[in-house]
């Protein structure tokens, strides 16, 4: 049970005896907060990218060089900044509107994220911080999380991992590893501009569309500023690369889509445990394919960074052939154009776990379609027999090319 023991959250979660004026402050905080989260996302990103383009600035990445380096020039790279910033601007909105029943919970679950969201900028300011601390910092907030709602994962609809739930406190470490494990993720394909932001946009709305047919506005209330706020920051980021997502943005994005996948498990049993693990598929898998290919085929630390993730590949093979001659500006926009194949990939997971969303029997059928493919694709591309599809955008290049 969602709350339980902390019955001034749950009872306020309940149906109020003024129903139609709590109506219409729902309606009211449905409508302002995602356009308060979008135009104060958009702002402050403006700033960080006029002061991070100032010479010698902190903000900046300096370096140009390593396996996961794609830009051309120093890039600010604290745009989580922004994407917090709008999201805070849209709690307090709600918290002005309707502090019972949405304003609490959402202030109380970005207070719980600021330790993830404070060690990825110590990281993106510094370039000190280790992916141990990082993700300890994310455990950190995942307990809070915990601490302050009390859900955690529950049931699972796996065989033996649906028994060992059933202990509180390994189900706690288990929802504690879940949620550092999919900001991880969500870190890992970061990797090119919009790449992360959009499918984490794209899952958060995945979350809402479930959300809206099991009516908990609650999960609706706390997605569809995120979304206003990712979109706020693209602006900036895509296509041109004006800055970066950072290891703020990414893991603290990483760590609300897990927990608000979890809310809404929790607080709507018809819902499949198995439609979080859907959703978020495509990091995931990346992550793990990630590790099995460094430590099984390869031999190295599996937290050693390598430039063989598939939208690596996928730029080497296909973005960098197409557009190789390019001036500064135009390799910036090629770095770009590798995101949409990912995009793609991403929604071949998001969209059958929105139509599943109560089958675990489909929903599973799906996780292993989605891995079929997935391993398809990227050894397809390692043996330079790659699906002419994925050629499209660098032969198109090419014809307009031919044709000035």
């Amino acid at each position: 049970m969602w709350m339980t023991g902390y019955g001034f959250l749950e009872n306020s979660l309940r149906r109020p005896r003024n129903y139609n004026s709590c109506m219409l402050n729902l309606a009211a905080a449905h409508l302002a907060a995602p356009l308060l989260a979008l135009l104060f996302s958009y702002a402050v990103t403006a700033a960080l990218v006029r002061l991070g383009h100032r010479e010698e600035s902190r903000l900046t990445d300096n370096d140009l060089s390593g396996p996961q380096k794609f830009h051309e020039r120093p890039v600010p790279r604290v745009g989580g900044i922004g994407i917090a910033t709008g999201l805070w601007a849209a709690a307090f909105v709600m918290w002005f509107q309707d502090r019972s029943n949405l304003g609490l919970p959402i202030l109380l679950m970005l207070a719980c994220g600021l330790p993830v969201l404070l060690v990825g900028l110590a990281e993106d300011l510094t370039k000190r911080v280790s992916p141990r601390r990082r993700l300890l910092g994310t455990a950190v907030s995942a307990a809070l999380v915990i601490a302050v709602f009390g859900f955690y994962i529950q049931r699972t609809d796996l065989a033996g991992l649906d028994w060992l739930v059933g202990f509180t406190a390994v189900a706690m470490a288990i929802t504690v590893f879940a949620v550092v494990g999919v900001a991880n993720s969500v870190n890992l394909i970061d990797g090119f501009n919009g790449l992360a932001s959009t499918c984490v946009a794209f899952m958060l709305l995945g979350l809402s569309a479930v959300a809206w047919v099991v009516g908990d506005h609650l999960v609706i209330a706390m997605a569809l500023p995120a979304v206003a706020a990712i979109l706020g920051f693209l602006v900036w980021n895509f296509p041109r690369g004006l800055i970066f997502l950072g290891d703020g943005g990414a893991y603290f994005l990483g760590f609300y889509l897990a927990e608000l996948a979890l809310l809404l498990l929790s607080r709507n049993p018809q819902v499949s445990p198995l439609f979080p693990l859907l959703l978020v598929m495509y990091p995931v898998f990346e992550t793990v394919f990630s590790m099995y290919r460094r430590k099984v085929l390869k031999g190295r630390p599996m937290g050693q960074p390598d430039g063989s993730h598939l939208h690596s590949l996928i730029f080497r093979r296909f973005m960098r052939a197409g557009f190789a001659s390019l001036g500064s500006e135009q390799r910036v926009r090629r770095n770009s154009m590798t995101s949409p194949y990912l995009w793609a990939l991403s929604m071949t997971a998001v969209v059958p776990a929105v139509v599943f969303w109560d089958n675990s029997t489909m929903l599973m059928a799906c996780i292993v379609g989605f891995g079929l493919i997935y391993v398809s694709v990227y050894w397809r591309i390692v043996r330079f027999r790659a699906p002419r599809w994925l050629l499209f955008v660098s032969l198109l290049h090419r014809r307009r090319r031919s044709t000035v």
